[in-house]
């Protein structure tokens, strides 16, 4: 346990927290801005099995605030470089690849297979498939979006039962541009991002208060953090 002592020393989370982590299993949908430090601090942390879950390639741009990513991995898949880079921080993490992507046909399989869903899409559509799989098999899941220097996150599906459709009732009408380029400087996806493992990591450990029925809304502009009750 010396490795995570830096953890096990908080009140609060102690031993019992770092084994019920290194018990736990999370699955990563999208490995773009948002997963890249969720998946780093989830390996880091001693997350005992996680899924990476993406069906895109290492492009240029992507390289701006994608940080798992180097020149070298251009062009390559994102699931087998993020192993590669993953393995090599630590080689007690058990790192299941899904290739394909989360779809209809595959995600009730997927999601069935983990303790809970950490989303880091950038679609509305996946999401939808997230929450209605996730309320469906009784998973917890951690929501985050980026857009500009703006960013939230959330917990659903948790103790209150609060549900994607609960904070957007009119999800079904939202349609998906996927023509239109997200700006964001290359730090903001890490800000939420590692929100979104600090969640994940409470959700799996059993320590501390979740965003469960609430949601961070963060302005980086203008470094103003706001929670609001839905």
């Amino acid at each position: 346990m010396e490795r995570y002592l830096r953890q096990t020393i908080l009140p609060g989370f102690g031993t019992q927290g770092q084994q019920r982590l290194l018990a736990s299993s999370a699955l990563i949908v999208g490995l773009g801005g948002l997963g890249a430090p969720v998946a780093s601090y989830l390996v880091s942390s001693g997350v005992g099995r996680i899924g990476l879950c993406d069906n895109d390639t290492v492009g240029i741009t992507n390289l701006q605030r994608q940080i798992l990513y180097t020149e070298h991995d251009l062009g390559k898949p994102k699931t087998r470089c993020a192993h590669r880079r993953l393995s090599a921080m630590s080689h007690d993490t058990v790192l299941d690849i899904i290739d394909g992507g989360l779809t209809v046909d595959n995600a009730a399989t997927v999601i069935a297979a983990y303790d809970i869903v950490v989303d880091c899409t950038d679609n509305f559509a996946t999401r939808r498939l997230i929450d209605s799989e996730c309320r469906r098999l009784g998973k917890p899941w951690v929501h985050g979006s980026i857009d500009g220097l703006y960013g939230c996150v959330t917990v659903f599906n948790h103790r209150s039962g609060k549900c994607y459709a609960d904070l957007y009732p009119d999800a079904e009408t939202f349609a998906d541009n996927r023509d239109r380029l997200i700006a964001n400087l290359g730090p903001v996806p890490g800000v939420i991002g590692s929100i979104q493992a600090l969640e994940a990591l409470k959700l799996l450990s059993g320590c501390g208060d979740t965003l469960d029925g609430r949601i961070l809304v963060l302005d980086l502009d203008k470094m103003i953090f706001s929670t609001i009750e839905f």
